[in-house]
């Protein structure tokens, strides 16, 4: 007798069957504790205990994608096993794709090769870097899709920037091929109908992730971009409706370092696949030279005392209310050459302080201000009216601008708010890295503030510390300059 034997439920879940001293020991292989659950209202009132448990014990299911997991501990415990695999589909000639579809453009060899493996293997998270042509491997696939047999799909993207952004996008690419992206494609966003009518529906996760079961049912295939945010709630109870959809393909810049995040996201779309690095791309010159200039402003001995033992949220307070910090901010943001993205997280107490002293001294140069309030249509007509500029500065939210945008004539990057999140620096980052008709290079500045008194090191300092743990990871060139600040 076989003794862990696993079926597929459906298109969402496997069913294990075996002892239940087996499936006991298969949980403890499948629980992780959560990181930052600490902080959660719940772990400290000891509702939960900060753990997340793949294996449902009481209904013996867990993600269909986490099958290979499953075989893994079977073998690390010496237990024979038995599934049946799901038959992959053929191998498609994705040249022979781009040629059918009469792209403006030629792929290049590791979009032809990331679509392959996402047409043949139905479901898979591709990894490949913030500008490296994510949307035009999405295109392939959804074309090759809607063309052999899938009749609707859903496509999620994290803002209503990408929805506008892909969508114009995919008119780019049809440009030669008569596919007419107005009738295929329909926007769902904010006030937009929800009713689909069309091949491919384009939205935000927060415009359908309350709508009930039965509108899931009629999409067959589900491309979820910038994959990595599906690890949220929302997101994942979106995925665990999709009851039709045998294809899922989630594509992504990068996954942060959590093991119980990248096992939720293979669970929802299937294994990863590594496409190209940003290091490879820089060295084939399809993106921009890019280096870090990483600005450490130090304070006063008697401001440190002062800060000592604030919270986080005390600090950054005192952080986004400091006039000479952000004096040096405007200051460094109005003195660079070419097109500029300042970003920060709070928008009434930074955001909008910033834009307003960098517009009142910006000598006719244009200034644009992007947060979560600005219409999608606006936010789209910035990023076209930048392409044309050669200094135009933006100041956006960390929200609309550091995931997804495309704005190939952007110079220089400046982080005013501190992140220790490796998504949103490395997404962040992307924003520079794209070729442009009068840029080869591209800079971050990386300000960061030393607030250390005695032992005591502050938040943002440590945060700091980690984005240059990443900066090394990613063998990004970076330089530090230390700046006294009164």
């Amino acid at each position: 007798m076989c003794d862990i034997r696993v079926e597929k439920s459906n298109n969402i879940y496997v069913k294990v069957e075996a002892e239940d001293s087996i499936l006991q020991e298969m949980s403890d292989f499948f629980t992780f504790s959560t990181p930052g659950a600490q902080y959660s209202p719940a772990f400290k009132n000891r509702y939960w205990d900060g753990k997340i448990r793949l294996l449902n014990l009481k209904t013996k299911q867990i993600y269909l994608g986490l099958e290979k997991y499953i075989r893994e501990f079977a073998k690390l415990q010496g237990y024979s096993y038995e599934y049946e695999e799901e038959k992959e589909f053929y191998p498609v000639d994705t040249k022979n794709l781009a040629s059918a579809l009469s792209l403006p453009m030629e792929p290049r060899d590791y979009q032809y090769l990331a679509s392959s493996i996402g047409l043949t293997k139905k479901r898979t998270v591709l990894i490949s870097p913030t500008a490296s042509g994510k949307s035009l491997i999405i295109y392939m696939i959804i074309r090759h899709l809607l063309n052999t047999g899938k009749k609707r799909g859903l496509l999620i993207v994290p803002t209503i920037n990408l929805v506008t952004q892909m969508h114009s996008d995919f008119k780019n690419y049809s440009s030669n091929n008569g596919w007419e992206v107005d009738k295929h494609c329909q926007k769902i966003f904010g006030g937009e109908s929800k009713i689909p009518d069309s091949d491919l529906i384009i939205s935000t996760w927060q415009s359908i992730y309350d709508m009930p079961k039965k509108y899931f049912s009629q999409f067959d295939f589900i491309i979820g971009d910038e994959a990595h945010t599906f690890k949220a709630k929302s997101l994942t109870s979106i995925m665990t409706k999709l009851i039709n959809c045998d294809v899922r393909i989630g594509t992504t810049g990068t996954l942060d370092d959590s093991k119980v995040n990248k096992l939720v996201l293979e669970g929802l779309f299937g294994p990863v696949f590594k496409v190209i690095s940003t290091k490879q791309l820089i060295e084939r010159k399809q993106l921009a030279n890019f280096s870090i200039k990483c600005i450490v402003l130090k304070y006063p001995e008697t401001v440190c005392k002062a800060v000592k033992g604030f919270t986080y949220q005390d600090e950054m307070h005192f952080l986004t209310q400091n006039a000479e910090r952000n004096k040096f901010i405007v200051d460094l943001a109005l003195n660079l050459k070419g097109n500029s993205l300042v970003l920060f997280t709070y928008v009434e107490k930074h955001g909008k302080l910033l834009y307003e002293w960098i517009e009142q001294n910006c000598k006719g140069r244009k200034v644009f201000f992007i947060h979560g309030g600005v219409e999608a249509e606006d936010r789209e007509a910035v990023r076209h009216i930048t392409e044309q500029e050669n200094d135009a500065i933006i100041v956006a939210s960390y929200g609309t601008f550091s995931t997804g945008v495309n704005i190939r004539n952007l110079h220089n990057i400046i982080f005013s708010s501190p992140t220790k999140s490796k998504i949103r620096a490395l997404q962040s980052i992307g924003r520079v890295l794209r070729l442009g008709e009068n840029k080869d290079a591209a800079t971050l500045y990386d300000i960061a503030d030393d607030l250390r008194y005695g032992p005591y090191t502050n938040f943002t300092l440590k945060h700091y510390e980690e984005r240059v743990k990443i900066y090394s990871e990613e063998k990004f060139p970076f330089t530090t300059n230390n700046v006294r600040i009164s």
